[in-house]
Order: C-alpha cells, then sequence, then structure tokens
C-alpha cells in the first residue's frame, strides 16, 4: 500500500508541474513568441519528468501499465479542474462532473479482481 501511495503522491505532485507546463503560457506569455513560451514549458516539464518518471517505475511494481495510465489519467482530471478554476479562472461546468463520472468508470474496471 506505501508503494500505491507514494505513486499516487509523486503523481499528483507532477500533474501540478504539468498543468502550469501545459497551460500557464497561455495566459502568462500570451504575447511572446511560441519558442519562448514552449522553452519555458520545457523547463517546468523537467520538473514534471523528476517526478513522473520515478513514480512511473515504483508504480509497476504494484500494477500494470493499464493501470499506471488509468491513474494518470484520473489524476490528471483531478488536479486540471481546480488548476483550470483557480490559475486559469475558467468556469466549472458539469462537463467535468460527467469526465470525472466516466474516469471512474475506467478506474473500477482497470482495478477489478478478475
Amino acid at each position: 500500500m506505501q508503494v500505491t501511495l507514494t505513486t499516487i503522491f509523486l503523481l499528483c505532485c507532477s500533474n501540478v508541474f504539468m498543468a502550469f507546463a501545459w497551460y500557464a503560457h497561455l495566459k502568462e506569455l500570451h504575447n511572446k513568441p511560441w519558442l519562448i513560451a514552449a522553452l519555458i514549458s520545457w523547463g517546468i516539464a523537467l520538473f514534471e519528468y523528476l517526478l513522473q518518471v520515478p513514480a512511473n517505475r515504483l508504480g509497476y511494481t504494484v500494477m500494470s501499465f493499464a493501470q499506471l495510465k488509468i491513474l494518470q489519467e484520473v489524476i490528471s482530471l483531478g488536479v486540471f479542474v481546480p488548476f483550470s478554476i483557480w490559475y486559469l479562472k475558467a468556469p466549472l461546468k458539469l462537463d467535468y462532473l460527467w469526465a470525472g463520472l466516466l474516469l471512474c468508470g475506467a478506474a473500477y474496471f482497470i482495478f477489478r479482481a478478475k
């Protein structure tokens, strides 16, 4: 259980960096050339990968590839929704709930015991 919790923690942290790397330039660097935005995003993404790679290596000791991928998607949405509302000032939409419920279904099917 400790490995799973550590994996989830590292993936959550990595997704915070990912959200900033992928989307913060749209708000903060919209008036800069795309190359500048890409270089800054790559710099932020380095920290994402420094957390994500160890998380996946650790998680793979107790989970399958499919389980790691679905876990990543659930965490990604769980981080992205608050990020988009808080940082990007996007409105909260009911579609987030539907997407989250579908991902919960995916998690159920990929993690259920056979």
